[in-house]
């Protein structure tokens, strides 16, 4: 059986396959792995170590020589997020109300969902479509996107910093991983050439854990509205990241259109943000409901989409990423 090469021939098929099956697993069998438990579990649940792993590995296997052009590239596309989610909150909070919309189609929809949905970008799966798409440099472009993690930024583009404290030790413990392997890597040249092996062969088990703390009925719960908010994080994000990166960053696009996805992290904003500043209660449920479908909908888009794109750029010589037994393209 080819299925292997079946799946490369899928857009981002390496990570969206193993997605969907995990995501289908958490679905119909929500308690698989606890009942499984051991190895099966962890498996199954092992988002954090599995990035962990994979982005000790993913520093290792970048030069030094390389480093202004990760801090370039990952500032731009954080700054750019940051910002348009600002805009956004600006220009929502003039049409929604604080509590959001009770009636008719778009009931639900709050500022809150707004910034929580657009503000903080899936690092893991902007790192493994890049690793797929890009440059080393463009998927090491990750490490600045901790920055957005929590609900730090949600609550500053709320106007409500007062009311959170960011700990340094937090993003220190992001970035942790990343830097060990990057001064390893560089210190020694065979670390690097043995540790950034593995990178590409870990994206099938970050796509399934990651799959298995997805809930695909949650689309049906958030209707069509759900769906909409999803391709707008995309639209509304996806092309500001563009521009930046092809104008500021020095990209091609490929690495804007991998970040304009929602953070798993980010499901959890409403709440935490409701429970400090009570006035968000009315909106958090139905914002949490509305960020998870736009996890969802993003994660299955995003991969797609910057396959197609970079295949477009490859086509029009304008690319940069290379295929060969291990890494196909599309």
């Amino acid at each position: 059986m080819k299925i292997m090469k079946t799946m490369e021939r899928i857009p981002g098929g390496l990570m969206l396959v193993p997605l969907f099956l995990g995501a289908l697993i958490h679905t119909l069998f929500p308690d698989a792995g606890k009942y499984f438990g051991s190895f099966t579990n962890g498996l199954m649940t092992g988002t954090v170590p599995i990035l962990a792993v994979w982005f000790f590995c993913m520093g290792a296997g970048i030069n030094i020589k390389a480093t202004g052009t990760i801090l370039r590239k990952s500032g731009t596309l954080v700054v750019t997020k940051i910002a348009v989610a600002w805009g956004v909150a600006i220009v929502a909070a003039a049409f929604i109300p604080e509590g959001g919309i009770q009636t008719g189609f778009f009931a639900g929809l709050s500022v809150l969902a707004l910034i929580a949905a657009m503000d903080m970008t899936n690092g893991g799966l902007y790192a493994s479509i890049m690793q797929q798409y890009g440059t080393k440099e463009e998927a090491g472009a990750f490490v600045l996107m901790s920055l957005e993690s929590g609900p730090l930024v949600t609550m500053v583009i709320l106007g409500t910093t007062g009311l959170a404290a960011f700990e340094p030790q937090a993003f220190v413990g992001a970035v942790l991983p990343f830097l060990i392997g990057f001064i390893l890597g560089n210190l020694d040249k065979d670390f690097r050439d043995f540790f950034s092996k593995a990178t590409h062969t870990m994206i099938p088990f970050f796509g399934f854990a990651l799959g298995n703390s997805i809930d695909l009925t949650v689309i049906a719960k958030t209707g069509l509205l759900g769906i909409l908010l999803g391709l707008a994080v995309i639209v509304v994000t996806g092309i500001p990241l563009m521009l930046a990166d092809k104008y500021i960053g020095g990209g091609n696009g490929t690495a804007g259109l991998a970040a304009s996805s929602t953070a798993g992290a980010a499901v959890a904003n409403p709440m935490i943000i409701a429970n400090m500043k009570p006035e968000f209660l009315p909106a958090a449920e139905a914002a949490t409901a509305l960020v998870a479908a736009c996890v969802i909908v993003t994660s299955i888009l995003v991969p797609i989409l910057t396959a197609y794109y970079a295949k477009y750029m490859q086509k029009k010589g304008n690319g940069h990423f290379v295929q060969d037994d291990r890494k196909a393209a599309v």
